[in-house]
């Protein structure tokens, strides 16, 4: 298939740059994967197309305050976004501006308690960067970082806390697990009365997940990996909600991946962790996602490819086109969709 056969248009004035004041106020669009049929709610309103016996697959992980601002040594200016941790002390980084940042280069942030020095430029472009300071790194992080958003929200966000789901609590993504967004405690605590299982996996989101398909033909794409965990509660109670013929519905592109990248053949899960690099694309066969609550993804994207294997790449641009038509609201801060 061709990166084009998953182009759409979409006016610039969609692409939500701020959240909506009350978290589960989005639209939600529901999708028949097998009729195309859709149908517009509130996101407030999922208890209702969620089943008794169902589970219910969250991504825990929680956003790095990854973007530093600092200077160099000269007193230029130099913007530094964590992206992987590389252990004792050493990130691998993006930076800017590159030519500025080589080798050697000593960088300062903040009141001077955190500095660093650039160590080698990787195969991409990307640095490996050695950081210097005293106490825990993850502290003077959440006090002089700021929020990674993606390249298409240019507003600033007032309150850091929204671009974290209500549930995160595994600190090591540089971007957010977007469809979580729209859950409240309240929300969940709805879905958990109805008989819902909630169970959560770990995918700590990089920010690969915004690199374009370049590639014309996308089996030539090459998907960048991210780190995993499914620990044995989940394992175990998605095992046994397959087991009983009920479904497995998970909560963005990255549980799916997670739960696909690990799913036996018959549907069961096993405990487990370990980077992933699954690409799905249509003609991917699922083997434990039953329905998927996601948000509406760029044109010519991965995760518009991710959706399109599973309702149909002519049902999910139909979709699409309907979404602009009614003015949903796009990308991460925007509306939600459930495909089932």
């Amino acid at each position: 298939m061709k990166r084009s056969d998953f182009a759409y248009d979409l006016p610039k004035e969609l692409i939500a740059q701020t959240p909506l004041e009350r978290r589960d106020a989005s639209r939600l669009m529901l999708l028949s994967k097998t009729t195309g049929a859709v149908e517009h709610r509130h996101f407030y309103e999922l208890p209702e197309f969620l089943r008794e016996g169902d589970c219910l697959v969250l991504n825990d992980s929680r956003v790095l305050p990854a973007r530093l601002l600092g200077q160099r040594k000269s007193g230029g200016a130099v913007e530094v976004v964590l992206l992987r941790d590389l252990g004792e002390g050493c990130w691998e980084c993006l930076t800017r501006p590159g030519k500025k940042t080589r080798p050697g280069t000593e960088l300062y942030f903040g009141d001077g308690s955190l500095s660093a020095t650039v160590e080698e430029v990787l195969e991409g472009g990307n640095r490996r960067i050695r950081f210097h300071y005293a106490g825990i790194f993850l502290e003077i992080l959440e006090r002089l970082g700021k929020m990674p958003l993606p390249p298409y929200i240019t507003a600033e966000l007032e309150d850091a806390e929204r671009y974290q789901t209500v549930y995160s609590r595994e600190t090591g993504s540089a971007a957010a697990p977007t469809a979580g967004l729209h859950f409240t405690p309240e929300l969940l605590e709805k879905i958990a009365q109805k008989g819902v299982r909630i169970c959560y996996v770990t995918l700590h989101v990089g920010l690969g997940t915004f690199r374009p398909v370049k590639a014309e033909d996308i089996e030539d794409h090459d998907m960048h990996a991210e780190y995993c965990i499914i620990p044995p509660e989940t394992a175990r109670a998605v095992t046994e909600t397959k087991a009983a013929g009920r479904r497995v519905v998970c909560v963005g592109t990255t549980s799916c991946r997670t739960v696909e990248s690990f799913a036996r053949e018959d549907g069961s899960l096993p405990e487990a962790s370990g980077w992933t690099s699954i690409f799905i694309y249509p003609g991917y066969r699922f083997k434990c996602m039953d329905a998927l609550v996601t948000n509406f993804h760029l044109p010519e994207s991965t995760l518009i490819m991710l959706v399109s294997a599973l309702a149909g790449r002519e049902h999910v641009l139909e979709a699409y086109q309907e979404a602009v038509r009614e003015r949903y609201r796009f990308f991460s801060f925007g509306d939600a969709m459930l495909i089932s």
